[in-house]
């Protein structure tokens, strides 16, 4: 029982739930390696598009950050396994940035993800899980729904093709983050074959998948990123899934997952 994507009082848009009430939580449900992966400080030349700014931890957070869960791994360490993680964003132009990132961070980490959340515009960035004003907003930038899904999916690919040195990231998050608003903003064009390639290209270097539970819950999306038929192809190539229910509570550990189990293995094992 492993949950690869958890956030954490680090994180500014989430809960004041403790390390503990994370981690007791997690022993409950009967897991035995959990990954906490708060995410990653942004580049410093990069503005953050919410409101809030509030998308990620500030960079003088991260040395406490290590530094509590450091200690709280030792205290846990015969009642489950804790990895130390980071959900870092790939950015389109500042790659360069978010290597330098890693080599530094990257000796003191047990696992990461490689996320999507930021696209480019006529100009200017947008937070595509914000909400669906922004999400809206996006796709008038872009032209239509279809064109920001590609422009998401082309980002998506840059990410796993991605120099970031030794310590890159090997889990790829939330692949198919672009749908978390989709009952309001279907994509009227599949993207099928863009997926299809991408999850080619993750096999080809070895890499991941973050099986995420958050869209489960989402009313907008109310499906798993990636959804049943990605994860069907995903195992066709033999590319680990790692379930991560992405909580930024105690009580979404676990969200989504006996669904999520349930369907995505059903037609794999007939």
């Amino acid at each position: 029982m492993r949950d690869g994507h958890i956030h954490t009082p680090f994180c500014p848009h989430g809960s004041n739930d403790s390390f503990v009430q994370y981690i007791e939580r997690a022993i409950e449900l009967g897991y035995t390696d959990i990954s906490f992966t708060e995410h990653a400080p942004l580049p410093s030349a990069f503005v953050d598009p919410t409101p809030e700014q509030d998308s990620a931890m500030a960079m003088e957070q991260l040395d406490s950050y290590i530094s509590t869960l450091q200690r709280i791994k030792k205290q846990y360490q015969t009642d489950i396994t804790i990895r130390i993680g980071l959900e870092v964003d790939f950015i389109i132009g500042y790659e360069e940035e978010t290597a330098r990132f890693l080599e530094e961070i990257g000796p003191e980490l047990d696992d990461s993800i490689l996320s999507v959340h930021f696209l480019p515009a006529n100009g200017q960035y947008f937070c595509l899980d914000y909400s669906p004003d922004m999400f809206q907003a996006m796709t008038e930038a872009f032209g239509s729904v279809s064109l920001a899904h590609e422009a998401y999916y082309h980002a998506v690919l840059q990410a796993v093709r991605a120099d970031l040195g030794a310590y890159k990231p090997k889990r790829i998050g939330h692949l198919t983050l672009v749908h978390k608003f989709q009952k309001q903003f279907p994509c009227p064009v599949s993207m099928a074959e863009r997926i299809v390639h991408i999850l080619d290209e993750i096999k080809a270097r070895q890499y991941e998948l973050d099986y995420n539970g958050a869209g489960v819950q989402k009313p907008l999306c109310k499906e798993p990123y990636p959804p049943h038929w990605v994860v069907h192809e995903a195992l066709k190539r033999n590319i680990p899934l790692v379930y991560g229910s992405d909580a930024h509570c105690a009580r979404d550990l676990h969200q989504g997952r006996e669904q999520m189990v349930r369907e995505a293995f059903s037609e794999s094992t007939l």
